[in-house]
């Protein structure tokens, strides 16, 4: 083994001891591995199988940035009607910060498209590839994308949303809160909106590698990534929708809390006996796309 290789391998293993960065044993998050995984305790669910409306166009694969020789690309569902300025929602997908993918996406963003918003899904840099505060950086890196190619998809730039789930609600409500009012909307599904909350349990593995760091080593980083602590009267209308799972709401009433004491439209929606990833499979998909379009519509339009 050369140097080179034994130098990467003691860093990076120094590295991982020193900051907490113990690998977490992730494994493929998508649609329909979530699905084969949840209807083992709930048979009555069904996969997500929804054909491409066709009032909408899909460009995959759009490079929105590239960073240092890596394409960080993202699909943008479009409504084909471009007489008017339509209202964009920007889609992040979960995976522990360490896997998924913006193809997770694809049903929610096409039927979002269908019912008149621009929706484009964005793959970010995960956290093998790249740590914190990374993924926020691409995720603003594609609203930006999509604010410079307004005409092309006729965007309203003034009435942009964001959604994800999981970690991916996490990173969204992040971006929402701290972009000083660009942000016109958050949907938070099942992401937790604190890292420090006493809810927020038990340090994980997952938000460890993710940040780089174990909590005692930075805990200024876990509070800079927390949602909850950036709360102000910029912050827009958030909706929450969540599983019956307790520990992904993490801070979710006291950011409700704060939320209200701005005079901020809030609310929450607990989808009753659910697991988390509820949204990968029907008939827990139509409900979280009913009211995700209930709150956009009257955030947006």
């Amino acid at each position: 083994m050369s140097f080179h290789k034994l130098y990467f391998l003691f860093v990076f293993f120094v590295g991982a001891t020193a900051f907490g960065q113990t690998k977490p044993n992730a494994t493929p998050y998508t649609n329909e591995a979530t699905y084969e995984k949840l209807k083992k305790k709930h048979p009555f669910i069904t996969p997500l199988n929804r054909p491409v409306p066709p009032n909408i166009g899909i460009d995959k694969d759009v490079e929105y940035a590239n960073i240092n020789g890596l394409s960080l690309k993202a699909d943008i569902y479009y409504p084909l009607d471009k007489s008017k300025k339509h209202p964009a929602i920007a889609m992040v997908h979960g995976g522990g910060w360490i896997s998924g993918s913006k193809e997770n996406e694809k049903y929610m963003a096409q039927e979002l498209a269908a019912k008149g918003y621009v929706a484009i899904a964005v793959g970010y840099r995960l956290s093998e590839v790249a740590k914190y505060p990374a993924a926020i950086d691409d995720v603003n890196n594609a609203i930006e994308y999509l604010k410079k190619n307004k005409k092309k998809y006729a965007v309203d730039t003034k009435k942009i949303a964001i959604l994800g789930e999981s970690a991916g609600a996490q990173i969204a409500t992040l971006v929402g809160v701290k972009s000083k009012g660009k942000i016109k909307a958050i949907v938070n599904v099942d992401g937790v909106v604190s890292f420090i909350h006493e809810e927020s349990g038990k340090e994980g593995t997952y938000d460890a590698f993710w940040l780089g760091y174990a909590h005692k080593d930075n805990p200024e980083i876990w509070r800079d990534a927390s949602p909850l602590e950036f709360v102000d009267k910029n912050t827009p209308p958030t909706l929450f929708i969540n599983s019956s799972q307790p520990r992904f709401h993490a801070g979710r009433d006291d950011m409700m809390k704060k939320l209200k004491s701005y005079g901020t439209f809030t609310e929450f929606h607990e989808i009753k006996d659910t697991p988390h990833s509820f949204w990968s499979a029907e008939p827990w998909f139509t409900e979280t796309l009913n009211l995700t379009l209930e709150f956009l519509d009257k955030t947006l339009k």
